[in-house]
């Protein structure tokens, strides 16, 4: 056999072998008619699977009819998605698969041209990158939402402790800038302490679990005047590898006008609670004007009667004098008793924790409530824990909630005829929490007032202004309890609070 049958048998395999590439590739290998339109000349078997058409309906269609209206002219625009390399086009579009919808394709094309350099033909090899541009996509979603977060978003290295990635809600906490980035170690943004103890067992706990949920504050950097605290903890791990710890994503946030508006709220809720003692005290005026008399009047028939008995000689003994002078002076230390409880009860204040009984409170009210009992006939009950009861709380907030109880118990039987009118006064400590029940046996109070009853101005006395159980509730639910009303309508009425127990 000659040479030149030999090459030409050569070439014929060469040519089965590419189409056979070809055919087989799982690429989408196509040529185009070097018109603006990109006429499908031909195109390999993987268009069926790629975008559902044949090779006999895809030759001599329009390809460039098949692009998004978006993408149609990326070559021409030099858009973001195309790259040239040596004579090469790569672009990233968006085509129109034959049931209607558009898959992402990336093709990297190239023109043939003769030896005047006419184009004959485009060549084109197109591979289906849909899934990976949603992801991509996703990603730079995700990305976005993160930098716009109004959280604190960072991220951590697992074994140096280092962040980083911060968002620009943490540079603005941080007090720093993005262009000008500072290295932070978790280290330097927590008190030694807290670095030492929460935030180990929060990194423990989410490397145990994935995930940890909490709050720690944080100590930021230059002494920014802001608040910020750390509120969850997500670890990452490596997939490729042991599945270790890689980093952690912290999420924190600035709570600087959180802060602010609880304490202005709390500084609110102390204008209102003083307002209340002074129109409850207000409300009492007859009744410690009554109970004040008393001892003053003590005090002036023993004057009285001493001034007598020194005009008509008929002291003996210098004893005598004394036993008057300690009469008058017990009456004295009562009404001074009297004014000081009354100044302590009204006097503005700020927050103040600390341990007190609540039994003795409770008899203190009653102490204090005296006059006004007996005026509407009402008499006081107790059933009183044997233990004495302590609790951490605002002494003067708490007994402003039993005073306001007990004033509704007495007036409940306004109207009510009834000989005996008991205010029972009852606590008792189970688990962690102490109960206090304050009740009447009085008409009782319907359903539809007692679902309104905690409303602010909501009231069913003639003179009263309806804020008195609204500022009672804040004030028990401030201290972390709960204060609710129970009555069937007809033979009473019994209010409960509930309040964690001093630890």
């Amino acid at each position: 056999m000659t040479d030149s049958k030999l090459r030409h048998l050569d070439d014929i395999d060469e040519a089965e072998r590419f189409r056979f590439l070809v055919e087989q590739s799982t690429d989408m290998i196509s040529r185009h008619s070097p018109s603006q339109d990109w006429t499908f000349l031909d195109v390999s078997p993987a268009v069926e699977r790629m975008l559902g058409y044949t090779v006999e309906e895809m030759i001599g269609t329009r390809g460039y009819d098949l692009f998004h209206p978006e993408d149609a002219d990326n070559l021409i625009k030099r858009s973001a998605s195309v790259r040239y390399r040596r004579g090469m086009y790569t672009n990233v579009y968006r085509y129109k698969h034959k049931q209607g919808h558009y898959i992402w394709l990336e093709t990297t094309s190239r023109t043939l041209r003769d030896e005047d350099g006419k184009p004959i033909e485009i060549i084109c090899v197109s591979r289906d990158v849909t899934e990976q541009t949603l992801a991509q996509q996703a990603t730079r979603r995700l990305a976005r939402v993160v930098e716009a977060s109004s959280d604190m978003i960072m991220f951590c290295n697992h074994n140096t402790r280092q962040l980083t990635y911060m968002n620009e809600a943490s540079y603005i906490t941080f007090g720093t800038e993005k262009e000008n980035p500072v290295v932070f170690y978790l280290e330097q943004l927590f008190e030694p302490q807290v670095y030492s103890s929460l935030l180990h067992d929060a990194l423990c706990h989410a490397a145990e679990h994935g995930t940890w949920y909490g709050s720690i504050p944080l100590k930021l950097p230059n002494n920014q005047p802001r608040n910020a605290e750390v509120r969850e903890i997500i670890a990452h791990r490596n997939l490729n590898d042991d599945m270790s710890v890689e980093y952690y994503s912290i999420i924190g946030r600035d709570i600087t006008l959180r802060r602010k508006a609880e304490e202005e709220m709390k500084r609110h809720q102390l204008e209102m609670a003083h307002i209340s003692r002074l129109l409850s005290v207000g409300e009492m005026a007859s009744g410690l004007a009554h109970e004040i008399n008393q001892p003053l009047a003590a005090i002036l028939n023993y004057c009285r009667g001493s001034m007598r008995r020194i005009e008509e000689g008929r002291f003996k003994s210098i004893s005598e004098v004394g036993k008057s002078m300690e009469l008058i002076t017990r009456q004295a230390k009562r009404a001074a008793e009297i004014v000081k409880r009354m100044r302590s009860f009204v006097k503005k204040t700020e927050y103040q924790r600390m341990t007190f009984s609540l039994n003795d409170s409770c008899h203190e009210i009653a102490e204090f409530l005296k006059q006004e009992a007996i005026d509407h006939g009402t008499v006081f009950e107790f059933q009183l824990a044997d233990d004495d009861l302590q609790i951490l709380a605002d002494k003067i907030q708490i007994e402003q909630v039993l005073l306001n109880l007990f004033r509704n118990a007495i007036e409940a039987y306004n109207g009510c005829q009834k000989n005996h009118r008991p205010v029972i006064i009852a606590t008792r400590q189970q688990n962690e929490c102490i109960y206090i029940s304050v009740s009447d046996e009085a008409k009782g109070i319907s359903k539809d007032v007692l679902g309104k009853l905690f409303e602010p101005f909501f009231t069913s006395k003639a003179t009263g202004l309806g804020m008195g159980l609204s500022i009672s509730r804040t004030i028990i639910e401030t201290h972390g309890g709960q204060l609710w009303a129970e009555s069937d309508g007809k033979t009473g009425t019994r209010f409960y609070i509930k309040l964690p127990a001093k630890t």
